[in-house]
């Protein structure tokens, strides 16, 4: 699924950013497309994709939805930087900065 998810779409290397933002700081939309620089649109449409599949969860209501790691994802970084490298995707870093 993080295959599909990140390194088999056109989204990956969004999606792994804000997987990678989240992972230091839960955060909501607006804080996200800010600290991502990506539309507001854009990051909501992301966001739900990995909701769906179960690599983020949510507290709260509408504006203020703040998103986090699913236990299920914290158990699988190991995972995510097996699929980030194979994706040639290690130089996503949190807030999407290259190293």
């Amino acid at each position: 699924m993080l295959w599909w998810l990140i390194g088999g779409s056109r989204g990956g290397r969004n999606r792994l950013r804000i997987i990678r933002t989240l992972d230091e700081t839960p955060m909501n939309t607006n804080q996200l497309s800010n600290a991502l620089d990506l539309d507001y649109k854009t990051t909501q449409h992301h966001l739900e994709r990995l909701v769906e599949n179960d690599v983020l969860t949510t507290m709260g209501d509408n504006y203020g939805k703040t998103f986090f790691l699913t236990d299920q994802m914290e158990a699988n970084r190991d995972v995510l930087d097996e699929v980030a490298r194979k994706a040639d995707l290690t130089d996503v870093t949190p807030g999407g900065e290259t190293a």
